[in-house]
């Protein structure tokens, strides 16, 4: 059976992977194309990405746990991927805390864009929304973290377990990228000082994002270290609650600098 803490763990996992810079980047520039030809889909645009990269971690995860009985990973796999997993945290965290550093204007520092086909990227159907998300779920470091999870999860409670913890970091993951399009495809509609506050909302989330990417690095390695790391489960709640309280603080705060922008 998967303990409640470990479940908060992948529910954080979700948030911080929803605010992951490639995910930002990808579904600012849809919400920015969108906005005027689709304005209802602008907003959700966000759902619809988690919505397909969802689809394919719960595909890899539940795949993984169903296969489980046909073959065995040898011992040393498991902290080869979570090294690996925690090398690409440290690297988008490093790069993304440069760019806040020296960039006046802030753009989110990711790598997975360059994976999807140009003609899918520019598209602005909601399906092509979908499979962009499925798309970037089934990347080395997403679908490797999910094979893990279901690999794990299958010794603790079988496909039941895997689809849990799918499912829970699916709803990290859509409340992140929900927002995130919520919160653009809003302000770009709001005249006078529209791009001034996207970019400190962009700013405020890429320090979130700096924040959660070394936070979970460390977290994990000091797990493979060997070291007590252990938190009780009131800590992971408190930091999902915060993290979430977090995303929609930014909102409001963004709402409320373009709305006194416009009247001023």
């Amino acid at each position: 059976m998967i303990e409640f803490s470990a479940l908060w763990l992948i529910f954080v996992l979700g948030l911080r992977h929803g605010l992951d810079p490639d995910h930002v980047a990808v579904i600012d520039n849809i919400v920015f194309r969108t906005v005027e030809v689709r304005p209802r889909l602008a907003l959700w645009v966000g759902t619809l990405f988690a919505l397909g990269h969802s689809l394919s971690v719960a595909a890899v995860a539940i795949g993984v746990s169903l296969a489980a009985g046909a073959f065995v990973l040898p011992a040393r796999t498991a902290p080869m991927i979570d090294l690996a997993v925690i090398g690409l945290l440290l690297i988008v965290g490093t790069l993304n805390l440069h760019a806040l550093l020296t960039q006046a204007r802030y753009t989110p520092v990711g790598w997975r864009s360059a994976l999807v086909p140009k003609r899918l990227r520019t598209s602005t159907h909601p399906l092509a929304v979908v499979a962009i998300g499925a798309i970037f779920g089934l990347v080395f470091d997403t679908a490797t973290q999910a094979a893990a999870w279901g690999a794990a999860a299958t010794a603790k409670g079988g496909t039941t377990a895997a689809l849990a913890i799918a499912a829970t970091f699916a709803i990290g993951m859509m409340l992140a990228d929900t927002l995130d399009s919520q919160i653009v495809a809003r302000l770009l509609r709001t005249r006078g000082r529209a791009t001034a506050t996207v970019q400190r909302y962009r700013r405020a989330v890429g320090w979130l994002v700096v924040a959660l990417s070394f936070g979970t690095a460390g977290y994990a390695l000091a797990e493979l270290a060997g070291l007590t790391v252990a938190l009780p489960d009131g800590a992971f709640t408190a930091i999902g609650v915060a993290a979430a309280a977090t995303i929609i603080l930014l909102l409001l705060a963004s709402r409320w600098r373009a709305t006194a922008g416009t009247r001023a």
